[in-house]
Order: C-alpha cells, then structure tokens, then sequence
C-alpha cells in the first residue's frame, strides 16, 4: 500500500511543478499556491542562489553567474537543444534497461522493440529539421517580396522601418533582438531550437515529441494491456512506473501546446500576433469605456441644467440602462486569416519556401 500512496505522491508532486512552471502566471491562478510555485520557481529560486553566490564568493562569483545567464538566455546558444536530446536519450537508455528484457514476450511481439526505436528516430528527425531550417530571414534583396505577401492591416501592423536593420518592416514581421535579425511572420524565439520558430517546424517538433514520448510510454507500461501491467509493475518494477506517471504527465502538456499551436495555424495567427490583439482589444475597451463615461457625464449635468421638463420616474430611472453598458463589443479583425485551407497552405509552404519566392530572389540577386 505504501507503494501505491508513493506513486500518487509522485504524480501529483510532478504535475504541480510542471503546471505551476508553465501555467502559474495565468489569472486564474493568482492568489494560489500554484502562482507562489510559479514565481519561486522562475525568479524566487534564482535571487535566492544569486545571493548566495555573492555571500559565499563576492562580486566575481555574481558577475560569473551573470555572464553565464546571459549567454544562455540573452544570446543563440545550442544548451537547450543538448539539453533535449540529453532528456530523449537518457529516458530511452531507461527503457531499453528497464523493460526491453521483457520484450518480446507472451504478450507483446518484438516489433515494440523496432516501433520505439522509430519514434526516437523520427522524433528527433523533426527536431533537427525545425533547428537548422531557416524561419524567414528578411533582408534587404528579398524585403519586397515579404512587403506584397503580407499586406499591412493598419490595425496591429503599419507601415514602418526596422530602426536595427534599417529596412521596411513588412506586416507579421519582427526584429529578433537574440538572433540580431528581422524574421516574416514572426512567431516567438523558441530557445529549444535557438532561433524564432515558423509554425509549420513548431508543430513537426511537437508532433514528434508528443510521439516519440507516447511510443516509449508505450514501450514502458504496455498500454494494450494496462490494467494487468500497472498492477505487475507496482508490485515488482516500480521503475517502469514512476516512468509511465512521469511520461504521461508530459505527453499531456505537450498535447495541450500542439493544440494550442494547432489552434493558432488553423486561424492564421501567430504567438507574437495573439499578444498584439490583447493588447489592441484592451486598448480599445478602455477607450470605449472612457467615451462612455463622458457621454454619462454630459448627460448627467445636462440633466441637471435641464428646467421645466419633468422629472423622470425613479421607477423608471432604476430601470433605464447605464450609458456604460451601451458599450460596442470589439471584433477581432483578422485580415490574414483566410480560410481553413489556405491558412493550411500558408503554414505548410511558408512564403520564404515557396519556388515564385525563390525564383524572385534569384533575378534580383
């Protein structure tokens, strides 16, 4: 039994500092426990060690810890990709000790074997691709080919010159300060392939990570016959389950980032984008509330300079709607999504792949 409550803890300890890592800035989770992990484990622990460092060693020892943040998250650096494959790695070394010894078996054929050694392969396939493919760099021989792709909305995108690069910015474009470069239809800088993402490569590395953990999962607790296996497994290998709770925890984030990223191709918008409409629709509302408020209060001192006419019913001035209440409801206008498939086709075959795209840029060049 004590084994049992030991892998509730184990779970639930987990999922509580992944959600907390990734989801405790949301506002619904402000005021919780959950936002107290949140800023502990992203600032709380790191001022922590800073002032221990400079405790234990001084100035030097601080600066030291300063310039090695500041190359790993201020500049390209490839840590995190080694750090990625150090994690594919040494969890498929795991199961292949662990629980290859049972394969194959009475239940299972030796094509699990074979099945998890593919899922490593093209998983980390994906993500070699998405790290060394190109996300769209603008520059000046191939700007005007982005300014007529993306046309400017004059919403969230006007006209206007990248000051680092000194070119026109076409719309859904950039300026990467970490990779010192403009970049069409900017997404986010994804550090983990240590330049700014294109959707399309996003999603092929989450698409592959999302498999490649389900197939070792697969491998590890033997989903086909699960009911069996966990039983087995908390009795006499509690390794292959600690690993199965910790796998399936993952596989569930990273399900919910492929929908959300799956979401975002299917209606043409980027991460850098979905930000920019925030802060458009909030800088609207608050407009719209502060015009509401002044014809409120032109027509409360009208009424009060109004003489002769009869004074309104209290029943009825109870009932009568607020000026603030006649509000506009704000639309989301986006130009660029245009439809199922050719947001598709547009993530699919990026702009910068396309053969008229190249073919341009040859003739110019």
């Amino acid at each position: 039994m004590s084994l049992h409550w030991a892998l509730i803890c184990h779970g639930l300890i987990t999922l509580t500092i992944v959600v907390s890592f990734l989801c405790g800035q949301w506002r619904i989770f402000q005021g919780t426990p959950i936002s107290s992990i949140h800023r502990f484990l992203t600032f709380g622990a790191y001022q922590y060690f800073l002032r221990f460092i400079g405790a234990v060693f001084g100035d030097r020892g601080t600066n030291l810890i300063l310039s090695v943040e500041y190359y790993c998250c201020d500049r390209p650096n490839p840590i995190l990709q080694l750090i990625y494959l150090a994690i594919i790695g040494t969890t498929y070394y795991i199961i292949v000790k662990t629980s290859f010894s049972y394969i194959p078996g009475y239940y299972l054929s030796e094509a699990h074997r074979y099945a998890s050694f593919l899922a490593i392969a093209v998983g980390i396939l994906l993500f070699l691709v998405t790290s060394f493919s190109d996300p769209g760099t603008v520059k000046a021989d191939n700007v005007s080919r982005y300014l007529s792709a993306y046309p400017y909305d004059n919403i969230i995108y006007t006209e206007k010159e990248c000051p680092t690069c000194k070119i026109p910015k076409p719309a859904r474009s950039k300026h990467c300060s970490l990779c010192n470069r403009c970049v069409a239809r900017f997404d986010h800088h994804c550090g983990w392939m240590a330049f700014p993402s294109l959707h399309l490569w996003d999603n092929c590395y989450w698409i592959g990570s999302c498999w490649t953990i389900e197939r070792i999962a697969n491998c590890a607790c033997f989903n086909s016959l699960a009911p069996y296996v966990v039983q087995w497994l908390l009795d006499a290998h509690n390794t292959q389950i600690l690993l199965m709770v910790f796998m399936g925890v993952v596989s569930l984030l990273l399900a919910g980032f492929f929908a959300y990223h799956a979401n975002l191709c299917l209606t043409n918008t980027t991460t850098n984008e979905t930000f920019k409409w925030q802060d458009y629709i909030s800088w609207q509302k608050k407009l719209i509330e502060a015009r509401a408020s002044t014809a409120a209060l032109k027509a409360n001192i009208a009424g009060m300079t109004t003489e002769g006419k009869p004074q309104e019913s209290k029943c009825k001035s109870f009932f009568r709607r607020s000026l603030l209440q006649d509000t506009e409801a704000i639309v989301k206008k986006n130009v660029y999504d245009k439809g199922f498939f050719h947001n598709l086709y547009e993530v699919v075959f990026p702009v910068s792949t396309r053969a008229s795209f190249l073919h341009t840029k040859s003739k110019s060049g």
